[in-house]
């Protein structure tokens, strides 16, 4: 699998077991251990990669434990510490980090709770860890643009003398990414003055600040929304097409499919089938979740009027899952028994895929070979 593919699966399995997953320990066994077995690429059960419950004296404090010591090429290098995954991450968990950070050679220091992961290292002072992160990331969350730094800290590419070359922009970057979503979501009467000043020449008196703030609020979220849109469009223009039938195949979109026959409404026309950001969010979902049975690069799709169908080989007698999200209230997820017969669920949108994670890599492993 990919590297990105290998987050999206983890992040799968945090969505499916994280009710369920009440105390520390079960964290790390269930969601820690694999991020730094499948992500990280190192072998969790080696003590000369992985050293769980790692012991330094610091100072009058005797044998206070990190959970987990990296080791690349004989030297400790990363310093991981654990919480459970029902608590958000805050500056008092990392007290251990900030003594252990000093008395080894480790320059990266992570927190984490199995699902968000914060990366420090020593750029305000050497041999000392930062208040804050460098980087910050959110498997349920996940920024692609990221994934490039977080590939440097793995086994098979690890690059500490790159990470810390860039940990300073990175960290003012997230730091100015972070301050432009809240200012997005609930703009400070600064932030609107601001755009006051360059809409008008006239006083921002306290009834046009009411006034104001709301347009603000709702021309930063239009403005995410063309951005989004010009993505979708750059990718349907370079990327993939509805493709023709394989040689061979003999079928249309519902052919042996084991559910009701839709037609021509089914294949629709170019001008009529409409590719949307949340189909396309849903099928990275299930290509995700599919691709722990098949090889990824065979997952693909074909969007038709009526659904948007994912399918291994392109090949119609190969379903996946079916994403029903044309009705403007209801979204619904269908998906294969062995026989291909479609179960549909009602979902309440793209996340809500995650749910039915078995059924989709049953009807994936039918093709895996």
């Amino acid at each position: 699998m990919e590297f990105h593919e290998r987050l999206g699966a983890i992040a799968a399995k945090i969505r499916s077991q994280r009710d369920t997953i009440q105390t520390e320990e079960a964290t790390k066994n269930a969601f820690i251990m694999p991020f730094i077995a499948q992500v990280l690429g190192y072998d969790v059960f080696d003590p000369r990669e992985v050293v769980p419950e790692f012991t330094a004296d610091v100072g009058v404090k005797r044998n206070e434990k990190v959970d987990y010591a990296i080791i690349h090429e004989g030297e400790v290098q990363i310093l991981v510490e654990c919480k459970k995954s029902t608590e958000p991450l805050s500056t008092e968990h990392a007290g251990q980090l900030f003594r252990y950070f000093a008395v080894t050679n480790a320059r990266i220091a992570v927190l984490t709770n199995g699902i968000t992961y914060e990366f420090y290292t020593d750029l305000d002072s050497p041999n000392r860890m930062d208040e804050k992160p460098f980087l910050i990331v959110d498997l349920l969350s996940l920024d692609e643009t990221l994934l490039p730094e977080l590939r440097k800290l793995t086994k098979e590419a690890f690059d500490l003398d790159s990470v810390i070359n860039a940990a300073e922009q990175l960290r003012f970057l997230g730091s100015i990414k972070r301050t432009l979503a809240a200012q997005f979501r609930e703009p400070e009467e600064e932030w609107v003055r601001f755009f006051w000043k360059r809409a008008t020449d006239g006083s921002l008196t306290k009834r046009r600040l009411e006034q104001f703030t709301p347009l603000v609020a709702e021309a930063a979220s239009q403005f995410l929304n063309d951005q989004a849109n010009e993505r979708l469009k750059a990718a349907l223009g370079a990327g993939q097409s509805p493709p023709a039938d394989h040689e061979g195949d003999g079928e249309t979109d519902d052919t042996d499919t084991g559910s009701e026959s839709h037609g021509e409404d089914a294949e629709g026309t170019d001008s009529e089938i409409v590719t949307t950001l949340e189909e396309l969010e849903g099928y990275r979902i299930v290509k995700a979740i599919a691709g722990l049975e098949v090889a990824p690069g065979r997952i693909t799709y074909r969007d038709s009027k009526s659904y948007f169908a994912v399918l291994v080989d392109d090949n119609n007698r190969k379903p996946v899952a079916r994403l029903h999200f044309n009705a403007k209230t209801r979204r619904h997820l269908g998906t294969f028994d062995a026989e291909k017969n479609e179960t549909r669920h009602l979902i309440s949108g793209p996340e809500d895929i995650y749910l039915h994670s078995d059924a989709i890599r049953a009807a994936a492993r039918t093709f895996g070979g």
